[in-house]
């Protein structure tokens, strides 16, 4: 039977630009070799989702065949700088009709700019049918720089630094989230519009948590945390553990150290997949610090952090001799986390949510920016000894843009060893951390975030989060919401998407 063939012009529209990659010399000698790899083995897949982390943190995608790939991997691929603009609630936070104002020209009329896809992160995504592979891209200009708003690039710039001075850091992934069962399959989109987010999916525990780590407790999260588990080792990722948490279906899953890039890639895919996987099974998994369910207790996620010398592979932190503890050079690192807390919170804790965590009604909650060597109440705990020694930094939330979670403590760590440091605070009641978005947020406004993440992405964040936050607010003004209680404006705002 004949069929029709249906043709396409060479230069197909959604694709970068011809040689994009090659022009611009984008890639190193590995990320070439993988992409002859890739290309030869192509044919055994039918789908590919082309993605990357906005500077929520949240992911945004497009899902390609195999034949749109091919052009895709090496001339990269046209996206919209919408998830630039929009805040957590898809409100247009950042004009671009007019002059955005926050120095990117190219966001004037939402013009596209360029992602071109990382051969390195290609993975087969277990269990899906059709084949689908996933791929994390990088921005860039049209003009072939990185594109000044992609968090994955401060990322690189800060491992760039470390590198020079030949140094290699080492995180350990250690995040917590809620599993929870679905009532209904609704959408929720009745109120749903550009700021105006409709309601939460409904959902029941699927335990009544409060026995630590109890294993029949896990027994009723396993049906989804065990082929989770599975799924996660057959993508490669150093999974460590599964433990059942404090909370009502509150799973802590930890990693093995990776370096920084691929720490927060894991975490970008850790998140996806598990959401992905909970929904197929007729739960939902959610990284929100504290949803606004009976009983429930927020959750953290807890990076741990050492940094090694490339040649000889010695744990800068590690002190010599019985009494183990920190390094001068460990010391040196804790000040500089200490010294840009207030400054580079937001970049950790990013949501309205996330602060109902840090207060001291929680009780493993890391209420003072201060060090410790086992009080879970501060911001650091010293943890290990000798070759082994590393620094737990407990103030994240697990919704975080892993990429800027990451570069914060990196960039702040790497000030200390550099000298730059003054140290923690000398003020008590600077001591303790932000206790809201609205104080975090002024803190960094008012501070050096700028030497982090450049101007452009320092302003987009302040417009992003000024309008996250005047939403909340002048919500909370017209519905009298009692002060200390998850909302449910933070409910309808971040337990879907996150």
């Amino acid at each position: 039977m004949y069929s029709r063939k249906w043709r396409s012009p060479s230069g197909e529209e959604s694709v970068g630009r011809p040689s994009f990659v090659a022009d611009h010399d984008l890639w190193t000698d590995d990320q070439r070799a993988v992409a002859d790899r890739i290309e030869a083995e192509l044919g055994q897949l039918e789908l590919v989702r082309l993605v990357y982390g906005d500077p929520h943190g949240l992911v945004r995608s497009k899902t390609l065949t195999v034949p749109a790939f091919r052009s895709v991997l090496r001339h990269g691929m046209n996206f919209s700088p919408g998830p630039f603009l929009f805040d957590t609630g898809h409100a247009v936070a950042v004009d671009f009709l007019g002059d955005p104002g926050i120095g990117v020209e190219e966001i004037a009329g939402a013009g596209n700019f360029i992602l071109v896809p990382d051969p390195l992160t290609f993975q087969v995504l277990p269990g899906t049918e059709p084949r689908t592979a996933w791929v994390i891209g990088d921005e860039y200009l049209r003009e072939g720089s990185p594109h000044p708003l992609s968090s994955r690039a401060v990322l690189r710039a800060v491992e760039k630094r470390y590198a020079a001075r030949g140094l290699d850091p080492l995180l350990g992934l250690e995040a917590e989230w809620y599993l929870t069962r679905r009532l209904d399959d609704e959408p929720g989109n009745e109120g749903n519009g550009f700021g105006t987010q409709g309601r939460a999916p409904r959902v029941a525990a699927v335990n009544a948590g409060y026995q630590f780590n109890l294993d029949f407790r896990y027994d009723s999260v396993a049906a989804v945390a065990d082929p989770l588990a599975q799924c996660l080792t057959a993508l490669g990722l150093p999974l460590r553990s599964m433990e059942h948490e404090s909370g009502p279906g509150q799973v802590e899953t930890t990693f093995a150290p990776m370096s920084p890039l691929d720490t927060a890639d894991a975490m970008l895919l850790f998140r996806t997949v598990t959401k992905r996987l909970a929904a197929r099974r007729g739960y939902h998994a959610s990284f929100m610090s504290l949803p606004k369910l009976p009983s429930f207790d927020p959750s953290g996620w807890h990076l741990h952090q050492s940094v090694r010398e490339s040649a000889t592979g010695r744990n800068l932190f590690g002190a010599e001799g019985l009494s183990g503890g920190l390094s001068p050079e460990g010391k040196a690192y804790t000040d500089g986390l200490l010294s840009w807390a207030r400054e580079l919170l937001l970049l950790s804790v990013p949501t309205v949510n996330g602060y109902r965590r840090l207060h001291s009604a929680h009780t493993l909650a890391p209420t003072r920016i201060g060090l410790s060597v086992e009080d879970r109440t501060a911001m650091l705990r010293v943890a290990g000894g000798g070759a082994n020694a590393r620094i737990e930094n407990r103030m994240g939330e697990p919704c975080a843009n892993p990429y800027l979670n990451i570069a914060a403590q990196l960039f702040a760590g790497l000030d200390g060893l550099e000298g730059g440091a003054a140290g923690p605070p000398a003020d008590p009641g600077a001591g303790l951390v932000p206790q809201s978005l609205r104080e975090s947020f002024e803190a960094f406004r008012a501070g050096r975030a700028e030497q982090l993440l450049g101007a452009p992405l320092t302003a987009c964040l302040t417009r992003l989060k000024e309008s996250e936050l005047d939403r909340f607010e002048t919500w909370c003004a017209a519905t009298g919401a009692p002060a200390g209680e998850v909302t449910d404006w933070e409910q309808r705002e971040y337990f879907e998407a996150y």
